[in-house]
C-alpha cells in the first residue's frame, strides 16, 4: 500500500509496510497518483506536460523502487507469537480532585464511585505484582496519576522509596511519571519530583480564556491563575529532564493553534495539545463537521512551528509532531499499540487491576486485584488479540503503523467494539502524521533536522534525503 499526498509545495510518497517515506518532484506525484505509471495510455497524457523523455525516465525510477523493495511492498500480516509481560502500571493515587473539568473521563476524579485515597499497603502490593509478572523486562514504568495525585504526595514518596528498594533484588529500574494540575505544585514538591521523577505531565489548556472555561475550581472560578506561575518555576528548575504541558482543546477553541503560542510564550517548550474525545451530545465535543476546521488548524500549526525552530531561542517540540521516521518500534508494537491490558496496567486505590485508567470505573473491566493477581484472562485475551490486522478500517489504512490502530477505550466508548476505531481520531491523525512528515522534510532543507528514512526520487531534491 502507497499513500501519495503533498502538503503545500512539497509531494511525497509513504510505502505502508516499510515506513519508507519518499520526497517526490512534481512529475513523479502526477505519476502515482491514481497509479498511471501502471498504464501507458495515462502516463502518455503527461507527455505534453513534461515531455516523453522525462515521464520515461521518471517511470523507470519508480519501477525501480518497486523492484527493489522501496515502494509498494507486499502488506504481510503479523502472527504474535510474543507472550507479553508487564512493564508499565498507572496507580490512581486518589480517587479525588481539587478541580472539576467539565471534559474530564473520570468524573472529576471520582470514576463514577466513591471518593478514595490509595494506601501505602495497596501501592506496595502493585509494585511487588508489577516486578514479578514483568518477566524479563529489566526497565519498568509507573505513572502516579489520579485524580490529583498530588493530594496524596507522602505515600507518592513512600512508593518512591519502596520501588527504589526493590531495583536490586529484582534486577529492574524504575521509571516515574506524575501527572498533576498543579494547584498543590509548590517548592517542596517541585523539588522532590524534578529530583524523583523522569517525566513530568502539566495540565493547562492553553490561554486563560481558554483554560478557565474547562478547568474550574469547586467554586467555579478559573484555575489558571493559580497555577501559572507554579508551572514557569517548576519548569525553569527541571533542566533538560522530560515534562509536558498537557493540554485538551475542544470545539469551543477551534483555533488551538492559538493556544499552543501561548504555551511556548509562557516559556514552555514542550508541548502537548490534544483533541477533546466526547459523546457527540456534549456541547464541546467534535463532530464531523468540525474536521475540516481543526485540519485547517494543524497546518496553521504546522507552519508555526516550522517557523519556530528556525531559531533555537523560539524552538519547542509538539507532541503530535514528533513522530519516529527512522524505524521505530518493532513490528509487534506497531501492531498492537499501547498494550492495553497486556503491558500496561491501571490500579484503583482499592487494589483493582484495569486494562487501562480509561476503563476505570466501568466493573465489566476489571481483570483482577493486587492480592489475587490476573483473574479476568478473557478480557485480557480480548486486548491481546485486537491489531491493525483484525481491524477492517484499519487493515485498509495506509497510516495503521503510526497510530496501531488508535485508542481501544475510545474505540470501546464509541462503538462498544475495539475492531471499529473513533473515526473523527483516525481523520485527524492521519493530517498529523503527513504534516509531521512534511515538517521533517521542511526542516531537513533548511539543514535543521537531518533527513527521513528513505529515498528522493525525480529531479527535485530536498536535501538530506
Amino acid at each position: 500500500m502507497v499513500h501519495v499526498f503533498n502538503v503545500k509545495d512539497l509531494y511525497f510518497a509513504l510505502d505502508t509496510n516499510t515506513g519508507l517515506v519518499h520526497a517526490l518532484d512534481k512529475i513523479v506525484y502526477d505519476l502515482l497518483s491514481g497509479e498511471k505509471f501502471k498504464d501507458e495510455n495515462k502516463y502518455k497524457q503527461l507527455y505534453g506536460t513534461y515531455g516523453e523523455d522525462a515521464v520515461k525516465e521518471a517511470v523507470s525510477e519508480i519501477q525501480y523502487l518497486i523492484d527493489n523493495k522501496m515502494l509498494y511492498t507486499e502488506d504481510t500480516e503479523y502472527e504474535n507469537k510474543i507472550q507479553p509481560a508487564i512493564k508499565a502500571m498507572c496507580l490512581n493515587m486518589t480517587h479525588d480532585c481539587n478541580l472539576r473539568c467539565e471534559y474530564c473521563f473520570a468524573s472529576q476524579g471520582t470514576y463514577k464511585g466513591e471518593k478514595a485515597f490509595l494506601s501505602f499497603e495497596t501501592g506496595k502490593k502493585a509494585f511487588d505484582f508489577l516486578v514479578k509478572n514483568s518477566g524479563n523486562r529489566r526497565n519498568l514504568e509507573v505513572d502516579f496519576f489520579g485524580g490529583e495525585p498530588l493530594m496524596n504526595f507522602e505515600t507518592i514518596k513512600k512508593l518512591v522509596d519502596y520501588g527504589r528498594s526493590l531495583e536490586e533484588e529484582y534486577k529492574k529500574h524504575f521509571r516515574f511519571t506524575i501527572t498533576t494540575n498543579g494547584l498543590l505544585l509548590d517548592e517542596e514538591k517541585a523539588d522532590y519530583i524534578n529530583e524523583n521523577m523522569d517525566n513530568v505531565v502539566l495540565s493547562l489548556d492553553g490561554r486563560k480564556e481558554t483554560n478557565d472555561r474547562m478547568r474550574k475550581t469547586p467554586k467555579g472560578t478559573g484555575s489558571y491563575d493559580l497555577i501559572i506561575d507554579n508551572y514557569r518555576k517548576f519548569v525553569g528548575k527541571r533542566g533538560s529532564r522530560d515534562y509536558f504541558v498537557r493540554g485538551t482543546f475542544t470545539s469551543n477553541n477551534l483555533n488551538f493553534s492559538e493556544d499552543v503560542k501561548h504555551l511556548r510564550d509562557s516559556g514552555f517548550d514542550k508541548i502537548s495539545l490534544e483533541p477533546v474525545v466526547a459523546k457527540p451530545e456534549e456541547p464541546y465535543a467534535f463532530k464531523e463537521e468540525h474536521v475540516d476546521a481543526l485540519i485547517k488548524e494543524y497546518e496553521k500549526l504546522a507552519e508555526y512551528y516550522i517557523e519556530s525552530n528556525m531559531d533555537k531561542d523560539k524552538s519547542f517540540q509538539f507532541f503530535h509532531f514528533n513522530i519516529n521516521l527512522d524505524g521505530g518500534p518493532c513490528i509487534y508494537k506497531r501492531s498492537v499499540g499501547c498494550g492495553a491490558g497486556t503491558e500496561y496496567l491501571a490500579v484503583t486505590p482499592s487494589g483493582d487491576l484495569y486494562p487501562c485508567h480509561q476503563f476505570v470505573g466501568d466493573e465489566g473491566f476489571i481483570i483482577g486485584n493486587v492480592d489475587e493477581g490476573i483473574t479476568g484472562r478473557h478480557i485480557v485475551e480480548k486486548f491481546k488479540n485486537v491489531s491493525v490486522h483484525d481491524k477492517p478500517a484499519c487493515k485498509a489504512c495506509w497510516a495503521k503503523f503510526f497510530c496501531s490502530g488508535g485508542c481501544h477505550a475510545n474505540a470501546y466508548n464509541f462503538n462498544k467494539d475495539f475492531s471499529i476505531p473513533y473515526e473523527v481520531g483516525c481523520l485527524l491523525e492521519k493530517k498529523r502524521v503527513e504534516l509531521s512528515i512534511y515538517i521533517k522534510a521542511k526542516m531537513a532543507s533548511l539543514n535543521r533536522f537531518g533527513g527521513m528514512c528513505g529515498t528522493s526520487i525525480g529531479r527535485e531534491k530536498w536535501d538530506g534525503a
